[in-house]
């Protein structure tokens, strides 16, 4: 039986959650940096959104090293 994906029902693919969270993470940027990062690539989206993706999806990639293990 196949493991069910964290990200099913979010309005953005994982790969975007990902990146965003990953900058989040990485970098010493605030909410509002990712939304502005996030609007230069034409991807629309609130910094609460950004805060509930950090919230949820940050333990899982600070566990494991590649993201690739969430797709």
């Amino acid at each position: 039986m196949p493991r069910k994906s964290p990200f099913k029902h979010h309005r953005f693919p994982c790969e975007i959650i990902l990146c965003a969270v990953r900058w989040y993470l990485r970098y010493p940027l605030s909410y509002q940096d990712v939304v502005d990062l996030l609007a230069e690539r034409g991807i629309r989206v609130d910094r609460s959104t950004v805060y509930r993706w950090v919230q949820k999806f940050g333990d899982c990639i600070l566990d494991k090293p590649t993201a690739k293990a969430y797709l």
